[in-house]
């Protein structure tokens, strides 16, 4: 970047998600986009001053939680639905990020990802709010192209 450029960071809200390279619908929200390295004590014997430190696999600690209003595209149920009955399909996919022009900016892939967890929308009668669900995946790792 040469000294003057400006470089704004990006708005939370202009962004898709892919299941196997597919468009799965619109979210209002998708949490857990996070990716951790364990660390590993190692004491060294007779080194009394300090404790290595050592990094160890990397772990996801958080499934991904997409959330979105209900429509009937209901192929994020069925999924799901299959996973109910013992049928565990992994999927592959990818939250993408866009800038103010509706330009790719950022992608994080998500790898072997199935369905654990549905919840569906709360219903009151004495309410305008969009009937919202929410499908929590696990994955195997996150990867973010250059």
């Amino acid at each position: 970047m040469k000294l003057g450029d400006r470089s704004d960071p990006y708005l939370a809200f202009t962004f898709q998600v892919e299941i196997e390279g597919v468009v799965v619908g619109g979210f209002s929200e998708v949490t857990g986009l996070q990716a951790e390295i364990e660390i590993q004590d190692y004491r060294e014997g007779g080194c009394n001053d300090y404790i290595h430190r050592l990094a160890g696999p990397a772990r996801y600690p958080s499934n991904l939680v997409l959330k979105r209003g209900m429509t009937d595209i209901d192929g994020l149920w069925r999924w799901q639905e299959e996973v109910l009955h013992g049928n565990v399909q992994r999927k592959n996919g990818s939250v993408v990020m866009f800038d103010g022009s509706g330009e790719e900016k950022l992608r994080w892939n998500f790898t072997n990802a199935y369905p654990v967890r549905w919840v569906g929308p709360e219903l009151r009668a004495n309410s305008a709010a969009v009937a919202i669900e929410s499908l929590e995946l696990v994955h195997e790792g996150l990867s973010k192209p250059r």
